[in-house]
C-alpha cells in the first residue's frame, strides 16, 4: 500500500475554498477546480517517496478526481474509442503539440465518466426527451425554438443553432421574462457569453440536481455541463474534451456535432446498489463498458470496515480523520476503514 499525492488543476471555473479545505490546505486565492489522482500523463500522481504512482501501479485505466465548480463548465462531450483513435491520429499527423490549447485529442481513449455528488451538484446531463422539452419551451414562451424542434428534432435543431440558422435572440428574450429555473440559467449564461448558441442549447438538456450520494453517468457522445457543486468524478484515463461553447477554451462545433449522441436520456441518474451495510457500488450503463467501478464506503462512528482490494485500487477519504488522504492498493492488499468516514474507491473493471 502506498500514499498517493494528487495534482491540482486551477481552471477558472473552480471553487477557491472546497478542495484545499478537504486536503487540509489553506486556500491560496486560486480556483481549485480539480484534484487528479491517477497516472494520466498531463498530471501524474506521485507516491509517498516522490516516485511516480505509475512506477508501482503501471498505467491505470481510470482517473479519479475531486471536482469543485463555482460556476458553469463548458458545454461539452467526449468521443468513443474509435473517434478518439482517429482524432488523435489526425492531431499527431498535423503536428499539433500535445499541450496546445487548440488540440482536442490528447490521447487515443474514450472518456466515459461518472460524477457522484459529495455536496449538492447541479448538472446538465444529456438530451431531455423531446416531448418534455416542448412542454418546457411552451411554458417559457420560446415558440421559435419549439417550432424548430417539432420539425427538425434534436439533431437538426442543435445544428441550426450552432450554424447560425436559428436566431437565439427570441429565445433569450423569452427566458428573461420567465420564472422557470431553466430560463434563469439561460439569462445567467447569456450575460456571461453573449451570442453563444450553447446558451440556448442548454434548454434541450436534462437539468439534474444531484444530492449527496447521487450520481450521473455519461457515455461517449452525451452533451453535458456541470454547473455548480462538489463531487468525486471517475472516468477512463483520458482528457479528450470536445467543447461547443460557454468557455474561453478552444471550441470545435463541427467536431462536436459529429460526435454527439442525440438519443435522449430519460434518466441520467445512476442509482447505487448497497452491496453490504454502508458499502455502495455505482452501476454504469450496460451498453457502455467502462474500465472502472466506483464504490462508496460510509463507515459509521465507532465502526470498522475491513477492505481487501480485488484489483488495482485507489481509496480516497472525503470525510473523517483521514479526510483528503488517498492510498493505492494492489490486488490482495487490505486496509481497515475506521468511522466516522466516507471513502470513495476506484477499482479497475474486470469486464473491459
Amino acid at each position: 500500500m502506498h500514499e498517493v499525492h494528487g495534482r491540482a488543476q486551477h481552471y477558472a471555473w473552480g471553487d477557491t475554498e472546497t478542495i484545499p479545505r478537504v486536503l487540509g490546505q489553506k486556500p491560496d486565492g486560486r480556483p481549485w477546480a480539480e484534484w487528479w489522482l491517477g497516472t494520466h500523463h498531463l498530471a501524474p500522481s506521485t507516491i509517498d517517496d516522490g516516485a511516480p504512482l505509475e512506477s508501482v501501479s503501471g498505467e491505470l485505466p481510470y482517473l479519479l478526481k475531486l471536482m469543485a465548480a463555482a460556476e458553469p463548465l463548458s458545454l461539452q462531450s467526449h468521443p468513443d474509442r474509435q473517434r478518439a483513435e482517429a482524432g488523435f491520429g489526425r492531431d499527431e499527423q498535423a503536428g499539433i503539440p500535445i499541450d496546445s490549447p487548440t488540440r482536442i485529442y490528447k490521447d487515443r481513449f474514450a472518456k466515459p465518466e461518472l460524477l457522484c455528488a459529495v455536496h449538492t451538484f447541479d448538472t446538465l446531463s444529456g438530451f431531455r426527451p423531446i416531448e418534455k422539452t416542448l412542454d418546457l419551451l411552451d411554458a417559457i414562451g420560446a415558440g421559435t425554438l419549439a417550432d424548430r424542434l417539432r420539425v427538425d428534432k434534436l439533431a437538426g435543431t442543435v445544428a441550426a443553432l450552432y450554424h447560425g440558422e436559428l436566431d437565439i435572440g427570441p429565445t433569450v428574450a423569452a427566458c428573461a421574462q420567465s420564472p422557470r429555473r431553466e430560463a434563469a440559467l439561460v439569462t445567467e449564461l447569456a450575460a456571461a457569453y453573449p451570442g453563444d448558441p450553447s446558451v440556448v442549447v442548454t434548454l434541450l438538456l436534462n437539468r439534474v440536481l444531484l444530492m449527496p450520494g447521487d450520481a450521473v453517468f455519461l457515455g461517449p457522445g452525451n452533451l453535458h455541463a456541470y454547473l455548480r457543486g462538489f463531487g468525486v468524478e471517475i472516468m477512463a484515463n483520458s482528457d479528450n474534451v470536445i467543447r461547443g461553447g460557454m468557455t474561453v477554451k478552444h471550441v470545435d462545433v463541427e467536431e462536436l456535432l459529429d460526435v454527439l449522441d442525440f438519443e435522449p436520456l430519460e434518466e441520467p441518474r445512476v442509482r447505487p446498489f448497497e452491496v453490504d451495510a454502508g458499502v455502495w457500488r455505482y452501476e454504469t450503463s450496460p451498453s457502455t463498458p467502462t474500465p472502472f467501478v466506483l464504490w462508496r464506503y460510509d463507515v459509521r462512528n465507532g465502526d470498522r470496515h475491513h477492505h481487501v482490494a480485488t484489483g488495482r485500487e485507489l481509496l480516497l477519504w472525503v470525510t473523517g480523520e483521514r479526510q483528503g488522504d488517498c492510498v493505492y492498493l494492489e490486488t490482495g492488499e487490505s486496509i481497515d476503514l475506521h468511522g466516522p468516514a466516507t471513502v470513495f474507491g476506484a477499482e479497475e473493471s474486470q469486464t473491459v
